[in-house]
């Protein structure tokens, strides 16, 4: 027979003390925290109340990036990798991402091609070429600056070495086989050889383009280029286009529906077809697909390269209006840069869509937000429309802040938490908001509160 003894108050002791370090655990990580937290973040990167109660098949691939970005940001770990993260958000979300991101505590390591985006989060920049990685202190704008201040220092000290090279080899020609003077023109030439060897600054190919409106994903912007497009007939209104109006239309869908079976020259051929072969390679080296490049297959292209390749073929045919919906994707800063020049440049027609920041600032004279089933134009440009999105993040300053200042734990819209009072209600009128309770001493607060008047909690 076997007896089992069990001492049940050193087990009640044991448990006792497991779960008093699960609670301790769960206050320091602030578990009752957690459902808001994660509605912050999900709601700055373009979520409503409605979708962050859905289930994560229900949302595109591009969402669930999105949600894949949201997870990465809620776990806050000691070291954050992002790669390209503004490319799937809309300006909305990117604003967001910024001003979170200039908080963040810990390592965060970035990989972007968004210009404004890197002035604005970076505190330092490396920079990989040639197989290594060089530092910068700064944002991407002192990078700029002393990434060329360092060329010009290769450059002169690489001009003043040749110039050096070519005063020595003038003296060796000239006494090469003068017996008397042998051993100098030995030593010359060691000292030649000995020198290290120094090579001139590569200069990047400069891309030419030909080439504004921004608003949230899913706002009709598509819709609206198919109306210009005349691919979808307007509800109301007109159409009108003038008969000798031709359209270059660039997205990235097409990009990804290009024939990755052939070249780039034969892709150009096929569409353009009965020109010389110099032709299509002289469009295609205008955009920096050249050499070697053009001949290769297109699936063994980088992205980048890919879009060149789009550019390439949408201007063979010499539009006068562009449309260009996110052009941006996959390009590289440098790309960009010459992007923005070229649009500059151009004497016809661009409606560009974009969420690039500095592209829009560079090239745009009318600044046009899709939303709510309509087209606005921002009077004050860009800066304007930051200002109404950086508006809509920060909790107002008014008799309402007074009044629960002492109950409010972070004043950032739209996800606000205030301490439950005693009676567990919400005193004072509010307007377009929805009030969940989230269990513990927490209200969520989701919606846009009126603050004409006084409120208490």
């Amino acid at each position: 027979m076997l007896l089992i003894f069990v001492n049940r108050r050193e087990q009640d002791d044991s448990l006792a003390t497991q779960l008093s370090e699960v609670y301790a655990e769960l206050q320091a990580i602030e578990a009752d925290k957690a459902p808001a937290k994660a509605s912050v973040i999900l709601n700055g990167l373009g979520f409503n109340p409605e979708m962050q109660s859905r289930k994560t098949r229900e949302f595109s691939g591009g969402w669930r990036m999105r949600i894949a970005l949201a997870r990465a940001l809620f776990s806050q770990p000691d070291l954050l990798l992002l790669d390209e993260p503004t490319n799937m958000l809309d300006m909305k979300a990117i604003i967001w991402l910024e001003n979170y991101l200039m908080g963040w505590a810990s390592t965060l390591l970035v990989v972007s091609h968004d210009r404004h985006f890197l002035d604005i989060v970076p505190t330092d920049v490396l920079h990989l070429h040639s197989q290594t990685i060089d530092m910068y202190r700064g944002n991407y704008e002192n990078f700029i600056q002393t990434k060329n201040e360092r060329q010009k220092n290769q450059q002169r000290e690489y001009d003043a070495q040749m110039q050096f090279r070519a005063h020595v080899q003038e003296f060796i020609d000239k006494f090469r086989y003068n017996a008397k003077r042998a051993s100098l023109v030995q030593s010359k030439i060691k000292m030649l050889e000995k020198l290290p060897e120094l090579k001139p600054i590569e200069k990047e190919v400069k891309v030419v383009l030909r080439f504004p409106e921004v608003g949230e994903n899913g706002t009709g912007k598509t819709t609206l280029l198919k109306i210009l497009l005349g691919e979808l007939d307007t509800t109301k209104g007109h159409r009108l286009a003038n008969r000798s109006l031709r359209i270059g239309y660039f997205t990235q869908h097409h990009v990804d529906q290009l024939d990755m079976r052939v070249c780039p020259v034969e892709l150009l051929q096929n569409k353009y077809q009965g020109r010389p072969t110099e032709d299509y390679r002289r469009q295609l080296g205008s955009f920096g697909v050249s050499g070697d490049l053009a001949l290769q297959q297109l699936a063994s292209l980088s992205g980048g390269q890919k879009s060149r390749v789009a550019f390439a073929l949408m201007c063979m045919g010499n539009p006068n209006f562009f449309i260009l919906d996110e052009p941006t994707n996959h390009l590289d800063i440098e790309t960009i840069e010459a992007l923005g020049e070229a649009i500059s440049k151009f004497k016809g027609g661009v409606v560009l869509v974009s969420h690039d920041e500095r592209l829009i600032r560079m090239v745009c004279t009318e600044l046009w937000v899709c939303g709510d089933k309509k087209v606005r134009c921002v009077e004050g440009g860009f800066d304007e429309y930051r200002l109404r999105l950086n508006s809509v993040y920060s909790f107002p300053v008014g008799p309402l802040e007074q009044i629960v200042h002492h109950h409010l734990t972070t004043l950032t819209y739209p996800s606000t938490y205030l301490l439950k009072p005693g009676t567990g209600q919400v005193e004072g009128g509010y307007k377009g908001m929805g009030m969940t309770y989230s269990g513990g001493n927490h209200w969520y607060i989701c919606g846009q509160l009126d603050l004409q008047g006084d409120y208490s909690v």
